[in-house]
């Protein structure tokens, strides 16, 4: 009885592990699915850059929007048909993250990102822009901005990393994934209720997560390479000392969600004090995406900066 016990729990949790495992999702079946006619991509240091650009192309100062850690362009959707009228906009998937993919040599350092950003927006005949970023991307901006004072007129920081993380709750994703081992067992077994899991984690207002959103951000997810560049950047976090952010000299808006639980809203206030030439708009009843989750509220404080 007991062998057939034993059997029985063996075979119950290879089936379990069966169901959790998730192959990488082919780059061309993701393509078909996630791009549409703006879809654009072009080779920069090695790695197949998707982005779009849009709107006004007479527009001589861009909008560049950079997005978050285990997020893609498509995070900007609900903003960019208020703004295409008026600014040319290009948004891209960063390296390790939606169609781009991961980078070759594993280099997710901040250098990496600004020299690569740089590049890009040379090739596509940028010189100056106004940067906008949300978490890692705002992280991204804000170097960005100090690499390059003279290309960057205007920076929007969106619930933006930079300073050491104290009191957040987190996310479960984020969590998992920074664990030792753990986060090496994520590389093929990634049940989908831990992206939706993670997703609520990011919104204040769990109902606005609908199954699109969760199917979207679980796919590109397993777009080939896309969990180990995701792991690479948990294993190497290093984005830039918050020391320097005193130095920034850009004139800046910062937009917060209130109801931030990745990084706290006493962040705003840190980076509105060391940034001289800044200002801060605090949404109520939203989290760490404000642009996805409060379009409206996010747009009026937007608009008001950037004309």
């Amino acid at each position: 009885m007991t062998k057939k016990i034993v059997f029985v729990v063996f075979l119950g949790i290879l089936a379990l592990l069966a169901f959790l495992f998730k192959s990488d999702i082919p780059f061309e079946e993701l393509k078909n699915k996630y791009t549409n006619e703006k879809s654009k991509f072009i080779n920069i240091q090695g790695v197949n850059i998707h982005y779009r650009d849009e709107g006004n192309q007479n527009d001589s100062i861009p909008l560049v929007l950079i997005h978050g850690t285990s997020s893609s362009l498509h995070t900007w959707d609900s903003i960019v048909p208020a703004l295409v009228g008026k600014k040319r906009i290009i948004r891209l998937d960063l390296p390790a993250f939606g169609l781009t993919g991961p980078h070759p040599q594993r280099d997710y350092s901040i250098n990496f990102y600004n020299q690569l950003i740089d590049a890009f927006l040379n090739a596509i005949g940028v010189q100056e822009y106004i940067i906008a970023g949300n978490s890692l991307g705002g992280s991204i901006a804000w170097n960005q901005a100090l690499a390059y004072p003279n290309k960057v007129k205007q920076l929007v920081l969106i619930n933006s990393g930079g300073y050491p993380k104290k009191n957040e709750k987190g996310n479960i994703g984020f969590k998992l994934a920074s664990t030792p081992v753990v986060g090496d067992v994520l590389l093929k077994f990634t049940p989908r209720g831990i992206i939706r899991k993670s997703i609520e984690d990011v919104y204040s207002d769990k109902t606005k997560v609908s199954e699109d959103l969760v199917q979207r951000y679980f796919d590109l997810l397993l777009r080939e390479g896309n969990r180990q560049a995701t792991l690479d950047i948990f294993k190497q976090r290093k984005f830039g000392s918050s020391e320097k952010i005193k130095n920034i000299q850009t004139s800046t808006l910062i937009i917060w969600g209130e109801d931030d639980q990745l990084i706290d809203v006493s962040n705003a206030y840190l980076f509105e004090k060391d940034i001289r030439n800044s200002q801060l708009v605090i949404i109520p009843k939203t989290g760490h995406v404000p642009m996805e989750e409060n379009p409206l509220a996010f747009l009026t404080a937007f608009n008001k900066f950037i004309f």
